[in-house]
């Protein structure tokens, strides 16, 4: 005996303004804009003759919308289309559009790509200096703001800078999440071992992604007070899925690139 799946039950959303209320964001005004980009790596389906179907898919969630999709809830609830039968690809879409905006609350868009159209996909890096190569000691594996304070030099600057070497854990499994972190400001020179260190105190931290790039972002703005900031990440992928969020109060594009560890 076969059940239907009520595909849009398995998703859990996570309200955004709790962790935005801890971090003290002015939640009518946020400081910044953004999106959470979402890649899917092993998404299948059937067509009407029963043929499996795959695809790559991009989603982008805008970071107005009022949940987070969490990440564990997305993978079965993706999984729980491969045995469904679609006429057309279309039709599969409609049905992800649907249920990712209503989990989210806001904005979402999605856009699949056959194998083809990304089988010559290049592995690439962040552009700008890598902050990792500095013979520094850290002490810190706790998330600690104060290593940013005094940071900043009176030299104004336009920068582009990234780490490799970025860690915190999920909320949730308490599974490490790996990623790389790119920091484009203009503004007072920020001290790159300080930075640095900064960074990798979010090391035994447990938070989701999102919240980790809006946390730094906070940080960075409010104790280094840039004049234009852009933060982004690019998380490694688990379960067939890497999340790449980003915040911005600039005028910023981020690049769509995949990673070494992605």
């Amino acid at each position: 005996m076969s059940f239907k799946i009520n595909h849009f039950s398995l998703l859990k959303s996570i309200p955004r303004k709790k962790h935005r209320k801890v971090i003290e964001l002015n939640l009518v005004h946020l400081p910044f804009i953004g999106q959470d980009i979402w890649t899917l790596y092993e998404l299948s389906w059937l067509n009407k003759n029963g043929l499996p179907q795959v695809s790559v898919a991009k989603i982008e969630i805008n970071a107005t919308s009022v949940n987070i999709i969490e990440s564990k809830s997305f993978k079965i609830y993706i999984n729980s289309f491969n045995q469904v039968k679609f006429d057309n690809y279309i039709n599969f879409i409609k049905i992800l559009q649907a249920d990712l905006t209503k989990c989210a609350g806001g904005e979402v868009s999605i856009k699949l790509f056959n194998l083809d159209e990304i089988q010559n996909q290049k592995i690439s890096n962040f552009s700008g200096y890598c902050i990792d190569n500095q013979n520094i000691k850290i002490k810190h594996y706790e998330y600690n703001r104060l290593l940013l304070v005094n940071s900043s030099k009176k030299e104004i600057v336009q920068e582009s800078i990234y780490s490799n070497l970025f860690k915190s854990n999920c909320p949730i499994t308490h599974q490490p999440d790996w990623a790389s972190i790119q920091i484009i400001y203009t503004g007072q020179a920020i001290n790159h071992n300080a930075l640095l260190s900064y960074l990798i105190s979010f090391r035994n931290c447990n938070e989701f992604h999102e919240e980790c790039i809006e946390r730094i972002f906070n940080d960075l703005e409010t104790v280094c007070k840039p004049e234009k900031l852009s933060v982004y990440a690019r998380y490694t992928r688990r379960g067939g899925i890497d999340i790449n969020p980003w915040r911005s109060n600039a005028v910023y594009s981020p690049c769509l690139i995949r990673m070494a560890r992605q």
